[in-house]
């Protein structure tokens, strides 16, 4: 295959919506993906462990409620701002197995740090902090599916 039409090709993915793009011409085949933003591809995959409830003792000066159920399931949140799951998929608390979880109950977080990882259809994507302060709740565990919109995490 010509690589003006390589390139063609190439231009047109970046400037469409798609993610991925295969053409077959004669015996020839040429396959384009890119990541949308705010993927991550350089996380290894991890196979699901065991739901493990991440808690920390609570500073004095901040009282935390248990939030172990979703909103609405009765219990309330703690005040404060909501993280909610932008997609659906698998909840990790930490990048590996292995690795200490990204955040704990208690723990000031800065806009833009990373609070867990959705895996959705294969791929990591990371959540991040909205707002600075301090972390009062993790609503999910790890390994734990998550649905659309559902709160994560209460941040104070």
């Amino acid at each position: 295959m010509d690589l003006r039409k390589i390139k063609k090709l190439i231009d047109l993915l970046e400037e469409s919506n798609l993610a991925e793009l295969e053409i077959k011409e004669g015996e020839e085949i040429v396959r384009l993906s890119r990541l949308p933003k705010g993927m991550v591809a350089s996380l290894p995959q991890m196979a699901p462990m065991a739901p493990v409830r991440m808690e920390a003792p609570a500073p004095a000066a901040a009282p935390v409620a248990e939030a172990s159920a979703p909103a609405g399931g009765g219990k309330s949140l703690p005040e404060g701002h909501t993280v909610k799951a932008p997609m659906v998929g698998t909840f990790y608390a930490s990048a590996n197995p292995e690795a200490a979880p990204f955040v704990k109950i208690g723990q000031s977080v800065k806009a833009g740090d990373t609070l867990g990882i959705i895996e959705a259809m294969k791929m990591f994507n990371q959540i991040e902090a909205d707002v600075s302060g301090t972390v009062l709740a993790i609503l999910v565990n790890n390994g734990q599916p998550v649905e659309f919109d559902e709160p994560m995490f209460v941040i104070g």
